[in-house]
């Protein structure tokens, strides 16, 4: 297959006031980013997503008043608090997806404002310091963020359910430390079916590729047809996965593995009727799987491998159809499909016979059988004196039977 290429900013846009939206994704496109892509007006989607461009985003992109979808992803832009001062002050933009560009930058903590109509944020994959910034909390009608494969490091902020429309959240493979804060599974898209269902069904101006877990690339048109989502995987979480848990009814992808949480795996996950994806592999969890997580019925996807889980492997449902490999490292754990089979327990109404229940029999008929054979004894001796005039023993000896 072949790929266009060239220096971008080389082509002159200028005679194509009409345009509306620009597709030049996947190519070998290099150079900035052309002045003469500004002068088309009426532009309301921009995809040059896996080139090869450079430099900065220049205040010139908001001479676009109409553009809603920006895709920059896979480049090598810099200075993000600059691309985001600026692009935070167009006023209809709702897709911004700039992952894998400004390597090792900061992610500004403060300083950003506007974004009031912005709905998916895609910084994935650029490597970025910082903690989750706190401006977020004002973008109210956010419904995506992806954070991922970047070194944000601190704690989750329980602030994050302020945001009424967010039903995917993806901080996977990042530094973030602490807890899974209780406040997170309160987010409203998450919570309830009602909310999740009042997202708008606009479609993208163009398509939306998202590279999921262990997955190949989906491509979504519209918001309401992205999975809902939290990824919080390859961190350096701890502590108990909260009971409330159970309380994100509308979720369909539960991602928790590589982490440190340890307790029990909290039953009120079966409270997740659309559940489909669960990972919690590698932590310290303990204890047994709950049965009760048989009663979802979409769950296509179960993984507990390499914790310090215990019992039987539930049957029955869609855990018929999954592998040893959901379970490896868990030694304890037994049961199809795990080669260790469950033992039994003994029958309490019939003790196993022992050493003890032996001597038992011989304390008890030892001296029994001894003090017979001395009564004998003793007996024959006082009939034998009595028919005969001279006596067998001593008189000491004789005394000592009679009265011993």
């Amino acid at each position: 297959m072949k790929f266009a290429g060239g220096r971008l900013s080389d082509f002159d846009f200028s005679g194509f006031s009409q345009l509306t939206k620009v597709d030049l994704a996947v190519n070998q496109f290099s150079g900035v980013l052309p002045k003469s892509l500004f002068s088309c007006k009426s532009l309301t989607a921009i995809r040059l997503a896996r080139n090869k461009l450079v430099g900065e985003i220049s205040p010139d992109i908001l001479e676009l008043p109409s553009l809603s979808f920006l895709s920059l992803a896979r480049n090598t832009f810099k200075n993000l608090s600059q691309a985001l001062n600026i692009l935070s002050r167009h006023e209809k933009l709702t897709t911004l997806l700039l992952s894998y560009n400004f390597f090792n930058e900061t992610l500004p903590a403060v300083g950003i404002s506007g974004f009031q109509d912005l709905k998916v944020m895609d910084l994935a994959g650029c490597r970025l310091f910082g903690q989750i910034p706190i401006w977020l909390m004002s973008l109210t009608n956010l419904e995506f963020i992806a954070l991922s494969d970047n070194n944000i490091s601190g704690k989750i902020p329980g602030w994050l359910q302020y945001l009424p429309n967010l039903f995917y959240l993806a901080l996977n493979n990042n530094l973030l430390s602490g807890g899974l804060p209780v406040e997170l599974t309160r987010l409203p898209a998450l919570a309830t079916h009602q909310v999740l269902d009042q997202v708008k069904n606009d479609n993208f101006e163009l398509p939306v590729i998202i590279v999921p877990l262990n997955a190949s690339n989906w491509q979504y048109n519209c918001p309401a047809s992205i999975p809902p989502m939290l990824d919080l995987s390859y961190n350096n979480l701890s502590g108990d996965i909260p009971v409330e848990i159970g309380n994100m009814k509308s979720i369909q992808a539960l991602y928790l593995s590589n982490n440190y949480f340890s307790g029990t795996i909290p039953s009120s996950i079966s409270n997740l009727t659309n559940l489909e994806e669960l990972e919690l592999s590698h932590n310290l969890l303990s204890g047994e799987i709950p049965t009760s997580l048989t009663i979802l019925n979409f769950l296509s996807s179960f993984n507990v491998a390499y914790n310090n889980l215990q019992g039987s492997v539930p049957t029955g449902r869609q855990f018929d159809t999954f592998s040893n490999q959901s379970y490896e490292g868990n030694p304890r754990l037994c049961g199809p499909p795990m080669q260790k089979s469950c033992s039994k327990r003994s029958d309490p109404s019939f003790p196993p016979s022992g050493p003890k229940k032996g001597l038992d029999t011989e304390m008890i008929f030892g001296p029994l059988l001894g003090f017979c054979f001395g009564f004998g004894i003793i007996l024959t001796c006082q009939l034998h004196c009595m028919l005969s005039e001279r006596s067998i023993l001593p008189r000491w000896i004789h005394r000592y039977f009679i009265w011993a």
